[in-house]
């Protein structure tokens, strides 16, 4: 992708899954990535995986405070940032009439709360330098109902309108959008579905099978770099088809 090498990339939620991905594919595009999450453990294990990172970050994403420590530290190192892959979130599979307000808190503080505040820091250090590109992680469940996961689908629905708010007030400067993926296979859903649910899943997308993380990685790098210039405040989706239908095709 043109204009993505020596450009300074922030991942979240990049120790695992789609944020491993992604920062492998920054990597190979010869940006200097680093890679914030929560759990010592898988930062320790991405930074094995992948040598070539500039830096490993770990920060709560919805605690401003650690938050903006991890910014410092990644500005003392390369100077400050220029894309934000705003990719931190957790999913917990239950019926509404089952979740918790401590469960809807968790699942809330993290993937709309944690977008907010990790969006805000960024975009206060881009907009103080030369710009840049802000990510954000939404979901097809952000655009259309799906049982049992009421406070993951409010979450993701709000990233979407954050997103849009963002990218009329920070533009022309930074360009906001949001990557919604249907359903990817990475060890959060592996957790949560039996091959049996993954089966009948596969059988409901047109393409006759879920997403890989490396290819949210490869639209995640097109939306960074110089080749989408002109793309802002739209909401992408990567999903094989699922929700084009609508009901045709649950």
């Amino acid at each position: 992708m043109r204009g993505l090498a020596k450009k300074r990339v922030l991942i979240t939620g990049g120790a695992s899954g789609i944020g491993a991905a992604t920062a492998r594919r920054f990597l190979e595009e010869e940006a200097k990535v680093f890679v914030l999450d929560k759990d010592p453990e898988a930062l320790g294990r991405i930074k094995t995986e992948l040598p070539t990172l500039d830096g490993t970050l770990q920060a709560d994403v919805s605690d401003a405070g650690t938050v903006a420590r991890a910014f410092d530290e990644m500005a003392a190192s390369v100077g400050g940032v220029d894309v934000l892959i705003n990719n931190a979130g957790i999913s917990l599979r239950c019926p509404f009439m089952e979740i918790t307000p401590k469960q809807w808190r968790e699942v809330l503080d993290v993937n709309l709360t944690g977008i907010f505040v990790v969006a805000q820091a960024a975009a206060k250090r881009m907009l103080k330098g030369d710009g840049g590109v802000i990510l954000n992680m939404g979901s097809t469940n952000g655009l259309a109902g799906y049982p049992f996961y009421a406070d993951y689908n409010a979450s993701k629905a709000g990233v979407i309108e954050l997103t849009r708010s963002m990218a009329l007030e920070l533009a022309p400067a930074v360009r906001t959008n949001a990557v919604c993926p249907g359903f990817i296979l990475t060890p959060m859903q592996e957790a949560e579905y039996t091959p049996e649910m993954l089966n009948a899943f596969e059988g409901k997308v047109p393409l006759k099978r879920v997403g890989r993380p490396n290819e949210v990685a490869a639209l995640f790098a097109f939306l960074a770099s110089d080749e989408a210039a002109f793309i802002n405040g739209q909401t992408v989706v990567i999903d094989g088809g699922e929700i084009a239908g609508g009901l045709a095709s649950r």
